[in-house]
């Protein structure tokens, strides 16, 4: 079944085909390009991907998506006016078309990973589409939302901002049946100053829900009540909590060989189930899943009975054994309460508990308190080395007891020797910080060196 005929796509968009062609799927990037995609050539600050046109068909692309025929290229084009409108239109087009049941997830932390057990959960149910990787941005949502298969009776779209008005538009185009908000937590303080405004532009998703739609929101957050006052400011009929109280609650966990055994009341729907990766971070991100599945109308124990096979991803708490070594990768992202829930979850392991932990960054004037405010958690996880690169960690580093210093350096490069020098069979290491401080570099050497 094709996603875009050549017709189709020239009504969406307005644009002009220069001949016949269907696609099975889309792409902005010749390196990952399926074949039978239609290339789309979005110009950016650095970039043009009309440059990368004619390799997108020496990878097989079906079309491209371009507003000008670059040198060289021969295959199927389709001409538009501007190529980010264009997979706009797409967007919007394909939503419209659309049967499925459709599930927008938005928070501070924990989007991607409730996002991919929605798409385990729901598959259980019928065929699923969900956003791939992070593509959570004003290229992602769209480009995610254009692919949604024709048949598709699930669609489910991760939906991120950093400045007011970011998510507002993005969910327009989504337009979800329910609305869940993960949580909210000090991240992106340089643009924003507090946490009311966070949850203020977090609510913005809310203004997205089709009539008769649902908003989902975390019971256990302080700034619960401001995001059910902002969803009935949108108009939502209804309004659902999920947490340690509320309409879906979790009522234990228990560590369970690599995973976890969960078991919660989801709208009065008993659950006992297996889940593939631990951490009361993720047993709450199951429960709000569980609860939007609920909220489709989908049956909710054979979706949780699907979660055994969750894993925790590559930089969200995927684990690996690295000589004796056991490495949690959290390199992906970071705020104060992300790095509290991996703390916590670091707490849990047997050996020597290392934490390696790089700048939170975007944290803005109060950067360097939450910083030093980490040692809180650190010691109620009872930590016994920590190792700290970035000038904003230098805070923490100073709030250590010197017992629990391991090292400290300006940037990942150097201090992942001195990580290496230390660490030893038995321990567990975590390694976590925002991505732009580059400690994947030091999960990477760790996995290298197993």
């Amino acid at each position: 079944m094709s996603l875009w005929t050549a017709p189709e796509a020239e009504t969406a968009t307005l644009g002009k085909a220069s001949r016949d062609f269907e696609v099975s799927g889309l792409s902005i990037d010749t390196r990952t390009l399926k074949a039978g995609d239609l290339f789309v050539a979005l110009k950016g600050d650095n970039r043009d991907g009309h440059d990368f046109v004619k390799a997108s068909f020496d990878a097989h692309a079906g079309a491209a998506l371009v507003t000008h025929t670059p040198d060289g290229v021969t295959g199927p084009l389709l001409t538009v006016a501007h190529t980010q409108r264009a997979l706009e239109d797409l967007a919007r087009a394909a939503r419209a078309r659309s049967n499925a049941r459709i599930l927008a997830v938005t928070g501070s932390a924990g989007k991607t990973t409730t996002k991919e057990i929605l798409r385990l959960a729901c598959n259980a149910l019928g065929r699923t589409h969900a956003s791939a990787a992070s593509h959570n941005n004003h290229w992602g949502v769209p480009l995610s939302l254009a692919a949604l298969p024709r048949n598709a009776e699930y669609g489910i779209f991760e939906v991120g901002m950093n400045h007011f008005g970011e998510l507002r538009n993005l969910v327009g185009f989504v337009r979800p049946h329910v609305a869940l908000v993960t949580t909210i937590a000090p991240a992106h303080l340089e643009f924003f100053g507090n946490c009311e405004a966070i949850a203020d532009a977090k609510s913005e998703i809310f203004e997205g829900v089709e009539p008769g739609g649902a908003a989902l929101i975390p019971s256990d957050s302080p700034f619960a009540a401001r995001l059910a006052m902002r969803a009935r400011q949108a108009k939502v009929s209804r309004i659902v909590s999920f947490g340690a109280h509320g309409d879906a609650r979790l009522l234990s966990f228990t560590p369970d060989g690599e995973g976890m055994r969960l078991k919660a009341d989801i709208m009065g729907v008993v659950v006992d189930c297996l889940v593939g990766a631990p951490g009361a971070h993720i047993a709450q991100n199951v429960v709000g899943a569980l609860a939007a599945v609920a909220l489709l109308e989908g049956d909710v124990l054979n979706a949780a009975a699907q979660l055994k096979n969750f894993t925790a991803l590559k930089g969200r708490g995927a684990r690996f054994d690295a000589g004796g070594i056991t490495v949690i990768d959290e390199s992906y992202n970071a705020n104060p309460a992300s790095m509290a829930a991996a703390l916590a979850l670091l707490g849990a392991a047997k050996g020597r508990r290392i934490a390696v932990l790089g700048d939170m960054l975007e944290m803005g004037e109060g950067g360097m308190a939450h910083h030093a405010g980490l040692a809180a958690p650190i010691a109620a996880g009872k930590v016994d080395l920590v190792f700290a690169s970035g000038a904003q960690m230098k805070a923490l580093w100073d709030a250590l007891p010197e017992a629990q210093r391991g090292a400290y350096a300006e940037n990942s490069a150097g201090l992942a020797p001195q990580v290496m020098a230390a660490v030893k069979p038995g321990d567990t290491v975590l390694v976590k910080g925002s991505n732009g401080a580059k400690m994947s570099l030091i999960v990477e050497t760790l996995r290298g060196a197993g």
